[in-house]
C-alpha cells in the first residue's frame, strides 16, 4: 500500500519539506500495530527539526512531528492490548515505558531520529501507544503526547507544589497553558506572561489568578514578587530559556523549582549562578515523560474533563504554513495539522 507522508528531503529547510508517497508494506510483526493517523500538533521542536538546527546531523529524510493521533487499522498475531477500531495516540519515546529515561530510551523519539506522524499511517510496537481520552477528538488528542505531557511531569512529579502553591507560568504556548490547567487542576495559585494582553485575558478564562505583560514591564520578576507577597513562585515553567532565566532566579523562592523545558529565547548565556546557590534552587531539566507517566495524564484529564487549547487548524496541503505560523509566535495554545 502507498502512505502519503510529508518528509524533508535532500537538506534542511521549510522548501525542502515535500510531500510524497512511501510504500507501506500491510504484513505486520507479531507486536505491531498499524495506525490510520489523523492529525499531528507541532511543536517547536519540530520546526527546528525541520530547519536542522535541532539536530544539524540527522539522517534525511525524514518524517517530523512527534505528535499524532489516529485508529487502529490492523494488529500483528501477538498484540493483547489493542484491536481495530481503536482510538490511540503514539508515545514520543517508544522505548520508554516508565521510571527514569536511559540513553537507548532518548534515541527511540519520533519526529527525529525516527519517523514522526506526518503521515496517514504508521506502524508501532503496542507498547508504543496509549488510548485515546474518549472525551477528546483526534485533533484535541494530538496535543497531549509531547506538550501535555512535559508540563504533567514539570507540575505534577517535579514540580512539588500543593493547593495554595504559587505557579508561574511564562507565556502562553501550548507547554504553558496545559501546565496552567495542570496547577489549577491541583489547588495552585498560576501567575502567566504574554507580551499580549489579549492573550493574557484568555488565559484568564483558563483560571490564570494574576497575569504580567512582559512587554510592557521589562522587570516582570518584580511583579511575580508582589503577586506573591514577596515569597516567590514555588514553581516557574521556564521556557525561554536563557533568555529568562535569570530573571526566572529572581522570581523563585528559596528552595522553589524551575522546571527548565524550551529555549524560545535562547539556549546559550551567561548566567549567575549564585541564585541558584544561595537560595537552594532546583533547577529540572523536563524531556517530556514515560508510557506510564502518559496513562496517568490521560486519567487525570479523562477524570476532569480537561480540554487542551487549540488555537488553530491547518489541512493537510498547509504543513509549511502551520511551521511559519508556530514560528511566528503569535498562537495561543497548540497548532494542529488534521487531514481525517
Amino acid at each position: 500500500m502507498l502512505n502519503k507522508v510529508w518528509e524533508i528531503q535532500g537538506s534542511f529547510g521549510l522548501e525542502n519539506l515535500k510531500q510524497t508517497t512511501r510504500d507501506l508494506s500491510e504484513s505486520l510483526a507479531p507486536k505491531e500495530v498499524l495506525v490510520r493517523l489523523t492529525a499531528t500538533s507541532l511543536n517547536y521542536r519540530d520546526y527546528l527539526m525541520v530547519i536542522g538546527t535541532y539536530n544539524p546531523r540527522q539522517k534525511l529524510p525524514l518524517v517530523p512531528c512527534s505528535d499524532g493521533a489516529g485508529v487502529v487499522e490492523a494488529v500483528g498475531s501477538e498484540v493483547s492490548l489493542w484491536k481495530k477500531g481503536d482510538r490511540v495516540l503514539p508515545i514520543f519515546a517508544q522505548k520508554w515505558m516508565d521510571g527514569a529515561p536511559n540513553m537507548d530510551n532518548l534515541r527511540s523519539t519520533l519526529g527525529g531520529p525516527h519517523d514522526g506522524c506526518l503521515a496517514n499511517y504508521g506502524k508501532f510496537q503496542e507498547e508504543g501507544l496509549v488510548a485515546t481520552p474518549s472525551h477528546l477528538t483526534d485533533k484535541e488528542a494530538a496535543t497531549l503526547g509531547c506538550a501535555g505531557l512535559t508540563a504533567y511531569n514539570a507540575v505534577v512529579n517535579f514540580g512539588g507544589i500543593e493547593p495554595g502553591s504559587d505557579v508561574l507560568c511564562l507565556g502562553t504556548g501550548g507547554v504553558s497553558l496545559f501546565a496552567l490547567q495542570f496547577a489549577k487542576m491541583m489547588g495552585a495559585r498560576v501567575i502567566i506572561t504574554s507580551s499580549s494582553d489579549e492573550k493574557l485575558a484568555r488565559a484568564k478564562t483558563l483560571g490564570a489568578d494574576a497575569t504580567i505583560n512582559y512587554a510592557t514591564k521589562s522587570n516582570w520578576e518584580r511583579d511575580v514578587r508582589k503577586a506573591t507577597k514577596m515569597a516567590g513562585a514555588d514553581l516557574i515553567i521556564e521556557v525561554g530559556g536563557a533568555g529568562t532565566m535569570q530573571k526566572s532566579m529572581m522570581s523563585v523562592k528559596p528552595y522553589g523549582t524551575i522546571a527548565l523545558i524550551g529555549v524560545l529565547a535562547g539556549g546559550e548565556s551567561s548566567l549567575s549562578l549564585y541564585p541558584i546557590l544561595m537560595q537552594g534552587v532546583k533547577v529540572q531539566g523536563v524531556i517530556v515523560g514515560s508510557r506510564a507517566d502518559f496513562e496517568k495524564m490521560n486519567r487525570a484529564i479523562e477524570q476532569n474533563k480537561m480540554k487542551p487549547v487549540v488555537d488553530k487548524v491547518f489541512g493537510w496541503e498547509e504543513v509549511p504554513q502551520a511551521l511559519e505560523y508556530l514560528q511566528t509566535g503569535k498562537h495561543f495554545g497548540k497548532v494542529v495539522v488534521s487531514w481525517e
